[in-house]
């Protein structure tokens, strides 16, 4: 059977002090099953080793268990979104206000293109005590930052920008949950109305 088939992949193996990027792969290969499967439940040790082109032991190196394979993900996509976020408006010139936008765009087109990886943003990892913030509070700073420049140059805010920034964020997550449920055309037309609408509210 080919290895296209059973969705692995051949693999050279790494040199000594090459752990690192061994890991690296690991996540990759399973960021890549989660676009496939769209559910975390899915996700399995043998599945991720047989896309790694390694055998199910190497990644019990690396990660205990699949609850640490799945924390290594979170911690993963999350790094991820927050690049693309930082990423978006990006450049000298650029008014804040349209960073803003820019930057909630590039959040809610996160969501819509990878539903998979979206919702395990919002699992709580396996060894986090029930009082420690959740990983999403790194993309609520960056919303708040970007309201603070947008203030700084200017701009009123509605709102204190602590405020302000968790307005947005449940907000807009709120409008990709919904997005999530009924991802169609017409719905997905609208969301770059609704971020202009977003914005309008809290900023003069």
């Amino acid at each position: 059977m080919s290895n296209r088939a059973t969705g692995s992949m051949t693999r050279t193996r790494n040199r000594w002090g090459e752990g690192e990027r061994l890991r690296t792969e690991i996540l990759d290969a399973a960021s890549r099953l989660l676009s496939e499967l769209d559910d975390e439940d899915g996700l399995t040790i043998r599945g991720v080793a047989r896309a790694t082109g390694i055998a199910p032991a190497s990644i019990y190196s690396h990660f205990a268990d699949r609850a640490a394979l799945l924390d290594g993900l979170l911690a993963h996509e999350i790094q991820r979104l927050r690049a693309r976020i930082e990423r978006a408006g990006d450049g000298d010139g650029v008014d804040p206000v349209d960073r803003a936008r820019e930057q909630l765009r590039a959040y809610c087109d996160f969501a819509a293109t990878h539903p998979g990886h979206y919702r395990i943003l919002f699992r709580r990892p396996s060894e986090a005590p029930p009082s420690a913030p959740s990983p999403v509070i790194e993309i609520l700073a960056l919303f708040q930052r970007s309201l603070e420049r947008a203030e700084a140059a200017g701009r009123r805010l509605r709102l204190p920008a602590d405020r302000a920034a968790v307005v947005v964020f449940t907000a807009t997550h709120g409008r990709m949950a919904l997005y999530q449920a009924n991802p169609t055309e017409r719905s997905a037309h609208k969301l770059p109305q609704f971020i202009d609408e977003l914005v309008a509210l809290v900023l003069d």
